[in-house]
């Protein structure tokens, strides 16, 4: 079995509150092997990994949705910890202008790491969704958003697994087991009893699991589009007033975000990047009221997906 686990470990929208830290996501995905993604990294985010119980010595790349310092600042603190913790695997950061942006940040101070920091620029203009991780299970993905500076949204995206259906296998007198269905999940047949059996004959497509992650970013059609058929679309929702008129506001309200979940069919919608505007939960929950399967994030709350 594989899951999808989502901790949120920081919620709020530019400046902190006693309860909200600085935007972070932590995503892991666990099957066979296990992987580790911290999504944005804004100031205090090592130390929101420790109270949270992870590691943050397992994350194996960090994907930065735009160079606003509340989603990057954090990573200060994070590199050098890795470095004493004695890290030695490089680690990849993904974010727009990434080059320059790494190569300013290790210019910082005296700090000599022990293991490789590789820049991977994200493409941050036109409408193509650009493939950044393609791993065997799973792959990750980002396109660009609007924000007034360069933005990108990210999408975590499990992919189908073919399994074998028992009862169509029965129905076809296969045995329960054997090395038979190894061989044709593997090559896509096999004959038994002077029978040619196809893979689609005894199997069933399971459909993965699909996360996305906005950033921050105003409505926009990129934000739809990699979001179409999402079980979990986490998006900006840092105001939940209308925002007409509100000038130089480049975030989602509640409504825009609800109208983009919409379009998108996304089944599930948690809504972060909350403004310190709002300082009392039972109001926000009471603006959702009328809204099916959308939740408020809030620090260390945790999702799991199976």
């Amino acid at each position: 079995m594989t899951q999808i686990e989502i901790t949120f470990l920081g919620t709020t929208a530019a400046v902190p509150t006693k309860v909200r830290n600085h935007p972070a996501i932590h995503l892991r995905y666990q099957s066979e092997n296990e992987y580790c993604y911290l999504f944005d990294c804004g100031e205090g985010t090592q130390r929101q990994i420790l109270y949270s119980g992870l590691n943050f010595m397992r994350i194996d790349e960090i994907f930065i949705t735009h160079l606003h310092a509340d989603h990057f600042a954090g990573l200060f603190g994070l590199l050098e910890s890795m470095s004493l913790e004695g890290r030695k695997k490089p680690l990849r950061i993904f974010a727009p202008e990434a080059e320059k942006f790494v190569e300013a940040l290790q210019s910082v101070g005296y700090s000599s790491k022990n293991f490789a920091v590789i820049p991977r620029n994200v493409a941050f203009e036109g409408n193509e969704i650009e493939r950044l991780v393609d791993a065997e299970e799973f792959t990750v993905y980002a396109i660009p958003v609007k924000h007034g500076i360069p933005a990108v949204a990210y999408a975590f995206v499990e992919k189908d697994r073919i399994k074998i259906d028992k009862a169509k296998a029965k129905k076809l007198g296969l045995p329960e087991t054997g090395p038979l269905y190894r061989k044709i999940k593997a090559e896509g047949s096999d004959v038994f009893n002077g029978k040619k059996i196809m893979l689609d004959d005894i199997s069933i497509v399971e459909k993965g699991k699909k996360v996305v992650y906005s950033g921050d970013t105003m409505p926009c059609s990129n934000i739809v589009k990699l979001a179409s058929d999402a079980d979990l679309l986490i998006h900006d929702s840092t105001f939940f007033t209308d925002l007409e008129g509100m000038e130089g506001a480049r975030h989602s309200s509640l409504d825009e975000v609800m109208r983009i979940a919409k379009q998108a069919k996304a089944k599930g919608v948690i809504l972060t990047h909350i403004s310190r505007r709002y300082q009392d939960i039972k109001e926000l929950k009471e603006k959702i009221k009328g809204y099916e399967n959308v939740k408020i994030a809030k620090d260390f709350m945790k999702i799991v997906l199976k």
